[in-house]
């Protein structure tokens, strides 16, 4: 269910953003504006980090198999890691044109007025993005998918690029030839934004795939869980991360020595399901049983 979600809230921002990247490029490059060609380019990223997450998504919702025993959700955190390095050389791109630009007009290369109709487009791209990011952000927290999250936040600094564009097309076109410049300025704005919003989306990623353990808020939560289970004396070794979609969990529980093995298990069992309530169902979760000892 999850995967056909992610694929249909996708598909849907892919057209949306097809359609804008070839408006704002055409109508950026004809009516004499960087800054909206550079959204254009941002927008084109969003086209290609929404092939990302479509041929990713169905490999990271795919179970357990022989070569894969932990899943495949790890996959889902690859796409974020590529949407958010394809985010960085795009900025890196638009910010170095911008920089060309300005340092053309300063060597007396005069910049042409923006056409109206950039400012048009500006205006739909805005109202577009930031529904696109709306209904993404929603689906992907409803859900619990990064690939999707992190899409959504592509889909909101478009939205923030296209505002910085709106604002560098108006006022070179409405105050005279002096505010040109503020057209490749803009662009470089958006450059930083584009980069900054490339860095929050592969922090997470980089901790996951280095193993870093949950939030703090997390593991009380977890510990508070386990520690509730009837039968659990104490606990220790307790080590967590994310795998995806999902959340892995180890520790060791320690129970009364004179009780039987099934009677441990038993309560082994009752930690697991007190954590899948609390992780997801899909959460893998592996408990060792001790005896406990006083002192």
């Amino acid at each position: 269910m999850s995967v056909s979600i992610i694929r249909h809230v996708t598909w849907v921002g892919f057209w949306v953003n097809a359609v804008l990247m070839v408006i704002k490029i055409a109508i950026g490059h004809y009516g004499h504006s960087d800054a909206l060609v550079a959204d254009g380019v941002h927008s084109l990223s969003d086209f290609a980090t929404d092939l990302i997450v479509l041929a990713f998504v169905g490999i990271a919702y795919k179970g357990a198999d022989s070569r894969h025993p932990y899943g495949h959700g790890k996959f889902e955190t690859f796409a974020s890691l590529l949407i958010s390095v394809t985010l960085l050389l795009v900025a890196i791109g638009l910010g170095w044109a911008g920089v060309r630009a300005i340092t053309g007009s300063l060597n007396g290369n005069p910049l042409p007025r923006p056409d109206i109709w950039t400012i048009a487009v500006a205006i739909i791209a805005i109202l577009s993005k930031e529904w696109l990011y709306r209904y993404t952000i929603a689906t992907g927290r409803r859900i619990d998918s990064s690939s999707l999250i992190a899409n959504a936040w592509h889909h909101r600094s478009d939205a923030i690029s296209s505002i910085a564009t709106l604002i560098g097309v108006s006022l070179g076109y409405f105050l005279g030839e002096e505010w040109r410049i503020a057209d490749p300025i803009v662009s470089i704005i958006i450059a930083f934004f584009i980069a900054w919003s490339a860095i929050e989306i592969g922090r997470p990623s980089v901790d996951e795939l280095l193993e870093r353990s949950l939030p703090n808020e997390k593991i009380n939560e977890i510990e508070q869980a386990v520690a509730s289970v009837e039968g659990v004396k104490a606990y220790h070794r307790l080590r967590t991360r994310r795998n995806g979609h999902s959340y892995l969990a180890e520790l060791h529980i320690k129970v009364d020595p004179d009780i039987t093995v099934t009677q441990g298990h038993d309560i082994a069992t009752a930690v697991e399901y007190a954590l899948r309530e609390l992780l997801g169902q899909d959460s893998i979760i592996t408990v060792h049983v001790e005896p406990y000892r006083n002192g």
